[in-house]
């Protein structure tokens, strides 16, 4: 799937790739806040690695973490959601699904 980015105000999460296409990136050049890249590797993919996400005093934070690891047990215990393959993406109005 490749590199991910966070919006830090909403908490959807989108490829790079996406947001080329949906006009809110242009090449190499990383997309305006909100969005934020998530660190890991530039070749990740949901097969391996859960894409997470906690609300953190009042923006999102956003990580990558191999599935079935104790690190990723470890998140969920601390309150951080794993975001399913397909909530991936950019949505109307140019961002994720809203998260309450």
């Amino acid at each position: 799937m490749g590199v991910f980015f966070i919006d830090t105000e909403r908490g959807a999460v989108a490829t790079q790739h996406q947001l080329i296409a949906a006009g809110l990136a242009e090449g190499s050049d990383p997309p305006p806040r909100p969005w934020l890249r998530i660190q890991g590797t530039r070749d990740a993919t949901t097969l391996w690695y859960a894409i997470m996400r906690k609300r953190e005093r009042g923006i999102f934070l956003g990580t990558l973490v191999m599935r079935h690891s104790t690190h990723h047990e470890r998140l969920l215990a601390q309150g951080w959601e794993e975001i399913a393959p397909d909530a991936v993406g950019v949505h109307a109005e140019g961002t994720g699904p809203a998260v309450s």
